[in-house]
């Protein structure tokens, strides 16, 4: 088995799936850690799943041990009603399998249904940070039914008991996030959170057509380098899990994509020819700090968004929030 190396491209990234992709190969080769990829190709959808399974993975990955689950679909960047509701199913099935395998049950009238907490994490104020907010928005809120009429209200009618909250950003607050949502755990004990929040990607081709699903919960705002208290079962007290969309990339990123067109430009004339052969001979990490060299004392650490973002984020928010709605109602 190859030694991987400890020095990583540090790209900044919120999937799993970016970091899988480091590694040369099929991921298979990956130190504690377990890759599994298929395609609904009638459908137009790659699905992914990466399970860290140990400390060992965990460290490779650069991210904490549990199952991250990828959806990717290139046409969930237009407005199609038929095929959102594909996806609507496939995201659905995945939320029901992963809250199910850690023992948190969904609507049905067999059974008193779960307690479930969501959390739209970001800004409303601003399109690409406002995912989470907006699909709140759309979300169905049972928990005050269960307080007037009871449990057996929510479990005759197949209905979870869900509540939801969008705390905001500390900007507005003045509170972290995690303060926040301890004192709504601590008041109303749910089962289980659903966190919500908008991601960053290495690739600008990801933007807006990625669903990443996770059993790990988060730490909001560490893909574009704003470490917050994280929100996790650790830290929460219950299980927690993360649904995101990436909606901005960093500028050095979208830089260090276009270095192999730039080598190849700068060869074909004599006069930059020794450039394209120095930028060439360079390492894939070398070549970024280099970029990040560049350009970060110019612009800053700049992140990039599609210029349709408004109208992405829109549709993905009802697709999310009724992939939700189909996991949790039956």
């Amino acid at each position: 088995m190859e030694e991987w190396s400890s020095k990583r491209l540090d790209v900044r990234t919120d999937l799993a799936v970016e970091e899988r992709e480091r590694f040369p190969g099929d991921g298979g080769e990956v130190s504690g850690v377990v890759l599994k990829e298929w395609k609904k190709k009638e459908k137009g959808i790659h699905l992914t799943e990466v399970v860290i399974k140990n400390e060992e993975g965990a460290r490779n990955m650069g991210k904490p041990v549990g199952t991250y689950l990828t959806l990717e679909a290139a046409a969930l960047e237009k407005k199609d009603e038929n095929f959102h509701e594909e996806v609507v199913s496939e995201l659905a099935g995945l939320i029901g399998n992963l809250l199910k395998h850690h023992g948190i049950r969904t609507g049905g009238m067999e059974r008193e249904p779960s307690s479930i907490l969501v959390v739209g994490l970001g800004n409303p104020g601003a399109t690409p940070d406002a995912l989470g907010p907006k699909v709140l928005e759309h979300l169905m809120m049972t928990r005050h039914l269960s307080l007037e009429y009871g449990a057996e209200f929510c479990q005759k009618n197949g209905y979870p008991i869900l509540s939801g909250i969008t705390p905001g950003v500390m900007a507005q607050t003045g509170m972290e996030t995690s303060e926040i949502i301890k004192g709504i755990i601590g008041e109303t004990g749910p089962d289980a959170v659903i966190v919500v929040d908008a991601l960053a990607a290495r690739s600008i081709h990801r933007l807006g057509v990625t669903i990443q699903l996770s059993d790990t919960g988060i730490h909001p705002g560490s893909g574009v380098g704003n470490h917050r208290n994280s929100l996790t079962e650790e830290t929460l007290g219950v299980p927690v899990f993360a649904i995101g969309v990436p909606t901005v990339v960093g500028a050095a990123a979208i830089v260090h994509d276009t270095v192999g067109a730039m080598v190849e430009v700068l060869k074909r004339e004599s006069g930059t020819r020794r450039y394209g052969d120095y930028i060439e001979g360079m390492e894939p990490e070398e070549q970024y700090e280099l970029i990040r060299e560049i350009l970060e004392p110019q612009f800053g650490p700049m992140y990039v968004t599609p210029h349709n973002i408004d109208e992405r984020v829109e549709n993905l928010s009802f697709t999310i929030s009724e992939a939700i709605h189909k996991a949790l109602f039956q």
